[in-house]
């Protein structure tokens, strides 16, 4: 079996909630996303979507076109190390989310060969798994205290805090936020690389005392220096190594200085699922926890859910609100149950109806 066609379906997104999570981390009102897709000469096809909210799929397509497609015309589709292999050998011409799609497609088109879910391919270890919500940045205390009890009424056995970043500000949020659900259910923080190490060790010091569950990126990455000293000081779990764009070569400094107690990662800043995998039993053997980060759209964070059900050291999958700002593109999105859980899906591949027909409607462009 071999590769005969790649192309890439530019569609519009219109109608998207504006949605703030961090500096420069803004959902415009319209966006676009890339319905890639890789054929076979057998005839099956493998899909993946390329593009977020607020990273446009026409920002990248070209660049898989010009520079990815050559190197997957006439391969073997099963030869997906060796082409992950090739692709980052070319990072500086590729942004890791042209690699993340492509590397993507070629894992459900593989699970479609196999007549398998991805996830039993990778060796399933769980069929569900709690799902928490994840919050945007809101205007006021009183937002994230309606947002979180809303979600623990509905079922949901977890809730993440993106402040306003502000130390003061955000520490009274957390508190409010605790005082409003209870001291059982589980909170986090992500401060979102906004802290200096002295605001860092104080917000770090009240959530810990509020029983926070984990306290996610509050420095920038680049501070290792300052992430080592504020793990001294803290018995509440740090969670890392988000954001820095690379594959498995960007993490072992993390693990060598003893920077934090988590590793983290997502499809479009770690290049695929296949980086993933690597870095999530690269954790297991360090005994650290794997938490995988929510990676932008509809079947990105479908193939999340799948390696979720592969790893044995993570514990949640994440929900990024507002769902308007992340869920498009499917004809049924996924949804947790009234227990707050995510179920394993059970399609060959990645599974899910991809909305084709909305995609003809929205189509802006096809790159071949």
């Amino acid at each position: 079996m071999k590769i005969d066609d790649v192309s890439l379906t530019i569609f519009a997104w219109n109608d998207i909630p504006a949605t703030v999570y961090h500096q420069g981390a803004t959902a415009a009102a319209g966006s676009n996303l890339g319905l890639l897709r890789i054929h076979t000469d057998a005839g099956l096809e493998g899909h993946a979507f390329l593009g977020s909210a607020s990273n446009p799929a026409s920002m990248d397509g070209p660049q898989l076109i010009r520079s990815l497609k050559p190197m997957l015309m006439g391969r073997d589709p099963l030869e997906r190390e060796r082409i992950h292999a090739g692709m980052r050998l070319i990072n500086r011409a590729v942004s890791y989310r042209t690699i993340g799609a492509v590397d993507t497609a070629l894992w459900d088109l593989a699970g479609k060969i196999a007549g398998l879910p991805v996830h039993a391919l990778m060796g399933t270890y769980r069929t569900s798994i709690p799902a928490y919500a994840s919050s945007q940045v809101l205007p006021e205390v009183a937002a994230y205290v309606d947002q979180a009890q809303a979600f623990k009424a509905a079922g949901w056995q977890a809730y993440k805090i993106h402040p306003p970043r502000d130390p003061d500000h955000d520490i009274r949020v957390c508190q409010a936020v605790r005082k409003a659900v209870g001291d059982d259910y589980r909170l986090m923080l992500d401060s979102t690389w906004s802290y200096d190490y002295t605001d860092a060790l104080r917000v770090g010091k009240a959530i810990q005392d509020l029983g926070y569950y984990w306290f996610e990126d509050p420095l920038s990455d680049e501070d290792i220096y300052g992430y080592v000293k504020l793990r001294q000081k803290l018995d509440i779990p740090i969670m890392a190594t988000e954001y820095p764009a690379g594959g498995l070569d960007t993490y072992p400094i993390w693990l060598t200085e003893k920077a934090t107690d988590y590793l983290r990662g997502d499809i479009p800043n770690k290049g695929g699922l296949t980086t993933m995998l690597k870095t999530a039993h690269l954790a297991e053997a360090f005994g650290m926890k794997y938490e995988v980060h929510h990676s932008g759209n509809s079947l990105n964070n479908r193939a999340n859910l799948h390696l979720c059900m592969a790893l044995r050291n993570t514990t949640m999958w994440e929900v990024l609100l507002p769902d308007g700002a992340h869920k498009y593109g499917m004809v049924k999105d996924l949804e947790i149950d009234a227990d707050g859980l995510m179920h394993a899906p059970t399609e060959p591949g990645l599974g899910g109806e991809i909305d084709f027909e909305l995609i003809a409607r929205k189509t802006e462009a096809v790159l071949r």
